[in-house]
């Protein structure tokens, strides 16, 4: 079965969607050692993150290996060298947004997409049904699909990060600037690092063998023990978002009419077909849950000097007022309030997992001023940095200034859901207040 006879057999994607529980398996504990002092590493210290088991990589090799990515990213690839990565944009023929991932240029004719299998799923159905000259191999990472897999990938972060990978390295650090890659060694293992950045410290991700995994793991720690390293758990990973202001999992705009072919490619087993929808935002209309590049913080990113699927929308919409993106900062008491419902007799809300509660990979909670909706709140969670709950925000421009009162809309409607993840509660409201995106770099 297929993804679109698969959204046959519901009234509507978004019934399809919600009804459906998802997997979310992820092979790395909850916590390592305790998931408050992991998150204050990357914030104090170092943290190492294992990345090797969700995403998907999607292997693109031949000469027209960097077309297919041109004619269906928004980026501008003029300058795009071997050693380089970018953030790669892709749209729907209307603008809409399908997914980012990021694009690692790894030598000539020969590139490595990876992110969540939206991305990745997209420029593989462009190349089996286009005309280029280039072949695709996929790694499934999602759901730990077909291990053992090409490659492990971890993740170092934090004001220390630096000085663990010179110590790790075999031989000198080499200059690598941000968002490029170079080849290193550790623990005799040959590796790619890639310069990145989270909360405005400077990071790596490394990749290499899989089969070589545990050998530069051990390696990193031990180089990272005089720096205070921590393993990242899954409940401190989470947590990274809310600071960094990505907006990660948007509902990738693939549902409406002008997709049902593509829909017909993908298996109703495949990320698009069993992920859940979820959040107290509610619509019958699918496309209200879409987002585009531009209010995404995406244009910067945008050249319109070459063609790409759906680049007259994506031009008419940066002549158009946009939402902006914001972080929510919630209200203590009303946070408590959240708390105070599981000891007491009567209604409870919807329960709040520390650091992030996950029952919904797209995530939509509606932002009102009174009764008028102003906005849709996406990634969310506690941070122990902050000490407090945050959400990233997509709101109307007259609600963008900080210091600005919104109220955000908590639990599903109705307080009941398909979804065997989601107790019975009470919906409630939060009362939120606008603050900058991304929130860490602007406090600091």
């Amino acid at each position: 079965m297929n993804l679109e006879e698969a959204l046959d057999s519901a009234e509507s994607p978004t019934e399809f969607l919600r009804g459906n529980s998802g997997r979310h398996p992820y092979p790395v504990p909850e916590e390592h050692t305790n998931w408050i002092e992991e998150v204050r590493s990357w914030r104090e210290t170092c943290s190492l993150s294992d990345l090797s088991h969700h995403q998907k990589d999607l292997y693109v090799e031949g000469p027209e290996a960097l077309d297919v990515f041109a004619d269906l990213g928004v980026n501008d690839f003029t300058n795009f060298e071997p050693g380089q990565a970018k953030q790669f944009v892709a749209c729907n023929p209307n603008g809409y947004l399908i997914g980012d991932a990021i694009l690692f240029y790894l030598d000539e004719n020969r590139l490595k997409l990876t992110g969540t299998p939206v991305s990745p799923n997209w420029v593989e159905y462009n190349l089996e049904t286009g005309e280029y000259d280039a072949t695709s191999t996929a790694d499934e990472r999602y759901h730990d699909k077909d291990e053992p897999h090409r490659t492990f990938r971890y993740q170092l972060q934090g004001p220390n990060a630096l000085d663990v990978m010179k110590a790790a390295v075999e031989g000198p650090l080499p200059e690598i600037p941000f968002f490029n890659f170079d080849e290193v060694t550790i623990a005799g293992v040959d590796v790619r690092a890639l310069k990145h950045s989270m909360a405005s410290n400077a990071g790596f991700e490394i990749w290499g063998p899989w089969e070589e995994g545990e050998a530069v793991r051990n390696a990193l720690l031990e180089a990272g023990e005089p720096h205070g390293l921590r393993q990242l758990g899954e409940k401190s990973y989470k947590a990274q978002g809310q600071e960094k202001g990505w907006i990660a999992r948007p509902l990738p705009a693939i549902y409406g009419d002008e997709m049902a072919e593509y829909r017909e490619w993908l298996d109703a087993d495949t990320y698009e077909a069993i992920s859940t929808l979820g959040g107290s935002f509610y619509s019958e209309d699918i496309s209200e849950y879409y987002l585009n590049p531009i209010e995404l913080g995406y244009e910067r990113f945008i050249d319109f000097d070459h063609d790409f699927v759906g680049k007259e929308a994506v031009e008419t919409m940066v002549d158009e007022q946009q939402r902006e993106k914001v972080t929510l900062v919630w209200d203590d008491e009303d946070v408590l309030d959240l708390f105070r419902s599981l000891l007491s007799e009567g209604e409870t809300y919807k329960y709040f997992d520390l650091s992030m509660p996950y029952w919904a990979v797209f995530h939509y909670d509606e932002v009102l001023d009174g009764d008028e909706t102003v906005g849709l709140a996406k990634y969310f969670g506690y941070t122990y940095n902050e000490r407090s709950v945050l959400s990233l925000a997509l709101v109307d421009q007259e609600y963008s200034e900080p210091g600005t009162e919104v109220t955000l809309v908590w639990g599903e409607e109705g307080g009941n859901s398909p979804n065997p993840k989601v107790e019975s509660h009470t919906q409630t409201e939060i009362t939120a207040t606008v603050a900058p995106n991304p929130y860490v770099d602007a406090e600091r």
